[in-house]
């Protein structure tokens, strides 16, 4: 059953389903709904040591960065987390997904790296890909900063940032680079092909939809068979791309037309030998945690991910 609070939100608000509209015109609309709808300020977040804003390197130039320091956290170097938001390649920023990297570095005492990746439709395929690469690149170089121990990083997102976490791992297996040595997957898109077969209600309009899916891919996706292409779409990548992955840990909701595809790719980290858990919400939607202002399930969750995370990289 969906939860009842959900449900009430989600009755009072959804993001507008912009299909047959002028593209600029639309996402400028769809990225001030999604502001306000994931935008929060609450009383009784936890508190931190530091929160301090860096330049990080992009592909393409220099991107903004946030870095979340936990109480109890050290002077470093010490375990971390490199997070991607959500938002479909086309929405999110570190404000939108703020009170998520902040739970999420008090649950697992590690610091948190959030970075503003490059957005569609201005930056089509592979930009965001290209950055989440180089962003991890410098990452794993920069422990003075940091104070982050290259050899105990997650890589973490939601949605589309669980996209970029899983890309990344696997493409440090195809490439040799330095590997992660946890993956945190909330409710990731695995495969950016077509998600109309799902039928579940309560969904049309709000956070993912058939038609928001079908504009976040082809906002990003330019061509029409990169929609398979491994980046994009790691459920589909070759099986030696899964030999040898990190461990990993996968949030996933009930009422999510994602959560097949994030099933199947637990299976598949799985059938290769690659330790994975899974921690599902029955009466949770796509995007819940960032409802942490109306959801105490909401900052359970987020807490509860941190506390995986914590424990396998050593900080709790």
């Amino acid at each position: 059953m969906l939860d009842d609070t959900i449900k009430s939100f989600m009755e009072r608000f959804r993001l507008p389903d912009f299909t047959g509209l002028d593209w600029a015109q639309s996402t400028d609309r769809l990225r001030q709904s999604f502001y306000r709808a994931s935008r929060s300020v609450e009383r009784d977040a936890p508190e931190l040591a530091d929160i301090s804003t860096l330049p990080v390197d992009g592909a393409d130039g220099a991107l903004k960065g946030r870095l979340y320091t936990p109480l109890g956290a050290g002077i470093g170097p010490g375990p971390g987390i490199v997070f991607f938001h959500g938002g479909g390649f086309v929405l999110g920023d570190l404000d939108s997904h703020d009170m998520i990297c902040r739970r999420l570095a008090a649950g697992s005492r590690c610091r948190v790296l959030s970075v503003d990746y490059r957005l569609a439709p201005e930056n089509p395929f592979p930009a965001a890909h290209d950055d989440a690469v180089a962003v991890w690149e410098w990452a794993t170089k920069r422990v003075d900063l940091l104070k982050i121990d290259p050899e105990r990083i997650c890589i973490a997102g939601d949605s589309a940032g669980g996209n970029l976490s899983a890309f990344l791992a696997q493409e440090m297996n195809r490439t040799g680079g330095p590997q992660p040595a946890f993956q945190l997957l909330l409710y990731p898109l695995v495969q950016f092909a077509d998600i109309r077969t799902k039928k579940l209600t309560l969904q049309e309009g709000f956070f993912i939809s058939p038609n928001l899916f079908d504009y976040f891919r082809d906002s990003y996706i330019h061509v029409h068979a990169d929609r398979m292409d491994r980046k994009v779409s790691p459920l589909f990548a070759p099986d030696e791309d899964f030999r040898g992955l990190p461990p990993a840990h996968m949030v996933l909701c009930g009422w999510d037309p994602l959560k097949d595809e994030g099933r199947a790719y637990a299976s598949k980290l799985a059938a290769h030998g690659v330790p994975v858990t899974i921690r599902e919400h029955p009466g949770m939607v796509h995007g819940f945690m960032n409802l942490t202002a109306v959801s105490i399930p909401a900052r359970d969750a987020i807490r509860d991910a941190g506390e995986v995370v914590g424990t396998a990289l050593g900080a709790l």
